[in-house]
């Protein structure tokens, strides 16, 4: 029962150091994912009704699609009871792009400002192999909005 003990308490630390979410906190990188998600399919409502900004804003559908894959990847990696046990949220209304063209584009820098101002901010609290996603996902929005400039 000792022995027992004292795997237990040397398996805890190494637990903590993970960084891992624990399974009753939401994990941070939810919003992003959601967020990267939204980008894309404003970036896509915007195209359909904008296509002389469509060569633009494909490349930020693009992108921002990818961040959202591997941020969910990465989630289901931390959490892989969380592909089996949560039913696929409904999806939410997709957005309208705003009439104006040079509104709509607005509307997108702004949303991937937005995205990369949050994944800034948490950079510095996750672990290393987090960080380094969640770090190119803000260097990458940065370089989206040069090119929505």
């Amino acid at each position: 029962m000792l022995l027992t003990g004292l795997a237990g308490a040397a398996v805890l630390p190494l637990t903590a150091c993970t960084g891992e979410p624990t399974p009753n906190k939401p994990d941070p990188l939810e919003e992003l994912a959601a967020q990267a998600r939204s980008d894309a399919d404003l970036a896509k409502a915007i195209a359909a009704a904008h296509p002389s900004l469509a060569a633009k804003v494909d490349a930020v559908a693009t992108d921002r699609r990818a961040h959202h894959g591997a941020i969910e990847k990465e989630l289901n990696r931390a959490r892989p009871a969380r592909v089996s046990t949560t039913a696929t949220p409904a999806p939410a209304p997709a957005p309208s792009a705003p009439q104006q063209a040079s509104a709509a584009l607005s509307a997108l820098k702004d949303a991937i400002t937005t995205g990369e101002k949050r994944a800034a901010e948490l950079v510095p609290s996750l672990p290393k192999h987090r960080a380094g996603l969640i770090g190119s996902v803000a260097a990458s929005c940065a370089c989206l909005r040069e090119v929505l400039a």
